[in-house]
């Protein structure tokens, strides 16, 4: 039986159950952890990198690989060992961050912008990708424009999700605002399957969570973050203020790994595939490649990766969008959440992949 089949009436309860045992494990020391490199710990310095099984999260896979292969081959900066630790949602990887049970993750941008208001020692040092949200709705639906969805119920990851403010952003053309509609949050991998069985009309997220509905054939995108927000900022590359303190070292070859996996992935659809591969696998992602290799295809642009500057203005209008949507209370100083130093003085590593 295929459980990943959104017919199987137990589908929901069983990613449920499965959501609920990765949160468990991600709340044990060291849990969800899968070593990118195939070197004996003690030779390098070793840092564990949260993040999700999203597209948007794609540059960090690349990175920790390219890593390992540099290291094993002599020809990179050995002294450090990236790892990725696989988290189910930002409220687990949030916790680890604050805790200090990681130093380094990739997390949404204006929850960082609210932690570090609330003195949490963080600074987003580099972004992880552009574009990357769609808003998905039935094939066998006839909406065309947001007002048409007036009253329907939508999904969203969270309201600290920077896809809820993009479908703030799509209500706004059509005159709506949220109270116009029903709001209800969920698990994005659970959103595919809620609309399959009707269970809510719309869902907004990141891939491939849109693209796995698609494929499947009863859904399609009624809005595209590549169409409608080209500078759309979601995840970033977050460190803790002792870490750069620290290693500033450490972050730099960090940093200049992300920025040099971004340029990569958009020179060519060949190092997509190559990325689809390793993300596939199950020490990252463990999710179907086919999904995975129609988000990089189907458009090619419909998540990119190529450009990762930090550009203040544009932070500054998220923090303006999140404060209209009430998750952030009042302005949040740029100073207080980005260091762009590495970004500014990053040497965006060769793949060789």
């Amino acid at each position: 039986m295929n459980y990943d089949d959104p017919k199987n009436a137990d589908f929901l309860l069983r990613r449920r159950l499965i959501l609920g045992v990765a949160a468990a494990a991600a709340a044990l020391p060291f849990a969800g952890l899968s070593s990118c490199s195939k070197k004996e710990e003690g030779k390098a310095q070793l840092l564990q990198v949260g993040g999700l099984p999203v597209t948007c999260n794609l540059t960090l896979p690349v990175a920790c690989t390219a890593k390992a292969a540099s290291n094993l081959a002599g020809t990179g900066d050995n002294r450090f060992e990236f790892q990725y630790s696989k988290y189910s949602g930002w409220p687990e990887i949030k916790e680890s961050l604050m805790t200090g049970r990681i130093q380094a993750a990739y997390m949404l941008a204006p929850l960082v912008m609210d932690l570090a208001d609330k003195k949490v020692p963080l600074k987003i040092v580099s972004l992880g990708h552009r574009s990357g949200a769609v808003i998905m709705v039935r094939t066998d639906s006839n909406y065309q424009s947001f007002s048409e969805l007036k009253g329907k119920r939508i999904a969203i990851p969270s309201r600290f999700a920077v896809d809820f403010l993009f479908l703030r952003k799509m209500l706004a053309k059509e005159n709506m605002t949220p109270k116009d509609i029903e709001i209800v949050e969920m698990p994005p991998p659970d959103m595919p399957a809620a609309l399959y069985a009707n269970a809510v009309d719309a869902y907004c997220t990141g891939e491939p969570f849109g693209a796995a509905a698609q494929r499947a054939g009863y859904a399609r995108p009624l809005r595209m973050t590549r169409d409608e927000w080209r500078n759309y900022i979601c995840c970033v590359l977050t460190v803790r203020e002792e870490l750069i303190h620290d290693n500033p070292a450490m972050v730099q070859d960090l940093v200049n790994h992300v920025m040099g996996a971004g340029t990569w992935l958009d020179i060519k659809q060949g190092n997509r595939d190559k990325a689809v591969a390793i993300a596939a696998k199950r020490e990252f992602f463990n999710q179907d490649p086919n999904i995975l290799k129609f988000v990089m295809e189907t458009p090619t642009d419909r998540v990119t990766y190529g450009d990762l500057r930090m550009i203040r203005a544009e932070f500054e209008d998220l923090m303006q969008l999140s404060m209209e949507a009430g998750t952030l209370k009042h302005p949040v100083a740029y100073e207080s959440y980005i260091n762009d130093s590495f970004v500014k003085n990053a040497k965006p590593t060769t793949i060789t992949l």
